[in-house]
């Protein structure tokens, strides 16, 4: 494992220039990059999520067993009793209903619509946490509208709890929750608004995160923006990303990536890498080898631990070679918090592919199903992204120029005691 106190790494080498990039498809002249990357990740999280739900919690051998297959696009419900499904979700995952990962996305790209700038943890308390409590909004699994946070998990009612009716520090709130990748799987918008910069995409995600986690739950969302934020760059790679990802993250959330990238890296696709990125993963997953039934010391904080469901989106972008369909599917098919895993892999391969490389079949019933419109957030978050670059234009021009003035006093004072 790497040593704790390890400085972080340099910016990764340039891509190899005698391998193919990431085939794009055309979008329409009209759209500029940073809006068709910014619908593919959004769009393709959104997808990524409404596949994994229903086989969520489950292992590959039991997906296979329940489908007789591997499954390959939207299926139902693993669950058909909706009184008795599951006390926190009123009606069975499935056919195409995205869950609270796309609730919780689609709130943080609103508080970037009123802020328009860089968030931090006060936004989630200010801007946040009224979203969720006070504004009904269409809840897809029990078809229904309601506040969001009737639908979102334990975790993220953790938010609410602390902020609004704890009064907590913002910046300390995350401190005392389980440990999962709750705020990871909606940090897809910090990277999309930090779209070229994963180092300040790693670090406003930090802050964000502070609000709703601690530990390596909050270093996954770091290093989850950091890797969105990095496939919007010009010549980004499956491999590219996953470096800038592995160069940010720190203790056992680095590990746990180089572990996976590692078995990625030996040639393996996407169906036959699952098991080898899970072997890869343990030593770092506290949840234990069945899903639903964590051990006593799971999701604890730990410097030497990591949530299993970035590391393996990562380890599927590389095994797929960032094709969409095919990293999704992994992911889906990787079982247990797969509807996680996809989202974090639809967003990075969305964002890398574009917009036209989320299957058309999927989205169109995913935005049916969850009465969503998929790419009216996106458009949103990209004009935002334009809006703050050019604030951190005039910031960092005006720092330029007030650094400029303090050195030249310098010099002038050391020319003159000459």
């Amino acid at each position: 494992m790497t040593d704790a106190t390890a400085t972080t790494r340099p910016d990764p080498e340039p891509p190899d220039p005698t391998r193919p990039p990431i085939p794009h498809a055309a979008a329409p002249p009209e759209v500029a990059p940073l809006e068709d990357r910014a619908a593919g990740a959004l769009v393709g999280a959104a997808v990524g999520d409404a596949l994994g739900a229903p086989v969520e919690g489950l292992t590959p051998e039991q997906i296979v067993a329940r489908h007789g297959g591997r499954v390959e696009g939207i299926v139902g419900p693993l669950h058909q009793d909706r009184p008795t499904a599951s006390p926190h979700s009123p009606r069975p995952k499935g056919h195409g209903h995205p869950t609270d990962d796309t609730l919780m996305t689609h709130a943080l790209v609103r508080v970037y619509e009123t802020v328009r700038d860089h968030l931090d943890a006060y936004a989630v308390a200010d801007r946040l946490v009224p979203d969720l409590i006070g504004t009904p909004r269409w809840i897809p699994e029990p078809e229904a509208e309601a506040p969001p946070l009737q639908r979102i998990f334990l975790a993220e009612k953790w938010i609410v709890a602390r902020l609004h009716y704890g009064h907590a520090d913002p910046r300390e709130a995350g401190v005392g929750n389980t440990v999962t990748c709750g705020a990871a799987t909606y940090m897809t918008p910090v990277g999309v608004v930090n779209a070229g910069h994963p180092d300040r995409a790693y670090a406003e995600a930090l802050d964000v995160a502070g609000a709703h986690q601690s530990s390596y739950g909050r270093e996954a969302a770091g290093a989850f923006a950091a890797a969105v934020a990095a496939a919007f760059l010009p010549d980004a790679t499956p491999a590219s990303v996953v470096e800038h990802a592995l160069r940010l993250a720190k203790d056992g959330t680095r590990a746990a990536i180089e572990a996976v990238r590692d078995v990625a890296a030996a040639g393996t696709d996407h169906a036959s890498a699952l098991v080898p990125l899970r072997a890869a993963v343990a030593p770092f997953d506290t949840v234990g080898p069945d899903y639903r039934e964590p051990s006593l010391g799971a999701r604890r904080p730990s410097r030497l631990h990591a949530v299993e469901e970035l590391p393996v989106a990562l380890g599927l972008l590389l095994a797929a070679d960032g094709d969409y369909r095919a990293t999704v599917l992994g992911a889906v098919n990787y079982g247990r918090g797969c509807a996680a895993i996809a989202t974090m892999a639809g967003a990075l391969a969305g964002a890398l592919g574009g917009a036209a490389a989320v299957p058309a079949e999927w989205s169109a019933e995913v935005a049916r199903a969850g009465r969503l419109d998929l790419h009216a957030p996106a458009a949103a978050l990209a004009a935002v992204a334009r809006e703050v670059f050019a604030r951190d234009q005039g910031r960092r021009l005006r720092h330029e120029q007030a650094f400029t003035t303090l050195a030249a006093r310098v010099a002038m004072t050391e020319a003159s005691g000459r």
